[in-house]
């Protein structure tokens, strides 16, 4: 998943409430998905079907726009069929990744999209649905991501945001192009100033300190409210977020801005740090509790291919 999805709800209760580990071997999840070919694995993944269908609609058309403006640019998803779909041995959970790297004149490093599905002891469940994009060192660009946390019919957590590739102290104009210049923290006013919506502080400084000052980082309560969470999705999320991607399509995947020697090197070695972090922190703090350590390590060992980490 993206940087800081399951950590976020790692440290919120009663999200991943589970005491114990799941033992799951590599021949119980290659059998839930070795016989599905590609076309069929990608399907799984576009179904995202625990979720609402607002908050599908808005991963679908997120996805969308991102493959119709730099398709080209990437190649199809070469993951494991084990790891493109995974389940544990007694159904509670189920999860989806569907990665495609950019072709190798493309600025694009890879996608990576996914939702995680569990049943909670409590009788609810908990999804979360992510899309990240990460570019490569020759353009110091943010990347960009959304997470959708929800586990109550009346509930969640939102992640979304351009992610910074730059000290944005020491590079003024950095701050200024991507983040004063494009208004995006007239989107995070937006959204908190709605009464279901209030501000979420995670508990790890890492976590906070990777996203930029116009993250949008909130939860989102309707209780008993007039609107329920649906609709919430539906009228204030997806258009932000749509408008944020698009932003992202248009000011950094689409544009060609090649970085010297020296800040290709920087920047190569700051997305590494992010890329390792996600695995430690993010990933590996919480797939074990959902699917067992044996095929956690399988899962995070091909990411870690992927993600140079």
């Amino acid at each position: 998943m993206a940087v800081s999805s399951t950590q976020f709800t790692h440290s919120t209760s009663p999200v991943f409430p589970f005491s114990s580990r799941v033992a799951l071997s590599r021949t119980q999840v290659s059998c839930s998905s070795s016989s599905m070919d590609s076309g069929a694995l990608r399907k799984k993944f576009m179904e995202f079907p625990y979720v609402s269908a607002p908050h599908r609609n808005l991963m679908l058309e997120l996805i969308s726009s991102m493959e119709t403006r730099i398709g080209d640019s990437l190649q199809p998803c070469t993951l494991p069929p084990d790891v493109q779909y995974f389940e544990n041995p007694n159904g509670s959970a189920h999860a989806s990744l569907h990665l495609r790297s950019g072709v190798p004149s493309s600025q694009i490093d890879f996608i990576l999209g996914g939702w995680i599905h569990c049943k909670l002891p409590s009788g609810g469940a908990l999804n979360i649905t992510s899309l990240s994009s990460y570019l490569k060192p020759s353009t110091d660009a943010p990347h960009f991501l959304i997470d959708v946390i929800q586990n109550s019919r009346t509930s969640l957590v939102l992640i979304l945001d351009l992610t910074p590739r730059k000290d944005l102290i020491l590079n003024l104009d950095y701050l200024k192009t991507y983040y004063e210049d494009t208004q995006l923290d007239t989107y995070r006013q937006c959204l908190q100033g709605l009464p279901e919506v209030s501000p979420y502080f995670s508990p790890s400084l890492y976590i906070r300190s990777v996203l930029s000052p116009t993250a949008i980082l909130v939860g989102i309560d309707t209780g008993d409210g007039e609107k329920s969470i649906e609709e919430m999705i539906q009228e204030h999320i997806s258009p932000i977020a749509k408008e944020i991607v698009q932003l992202w399509l248009d000011k950094c995947a689409s544009v060609e801005k090649q970085v010297g020697e020296t800040e290709r090197a920087y920047l190569a070695k700051r997305d590494q740090i992010i890329k390792s972090k996600t695995i430690e922190v993010d990933l590996g703090s919480s797939f074990p509790r959902l699917f067992g350590q044996e095929v956690s390590a399988q899962i995070l060992g091909v990411l870690r291919e992927y993600y140079n980490a």
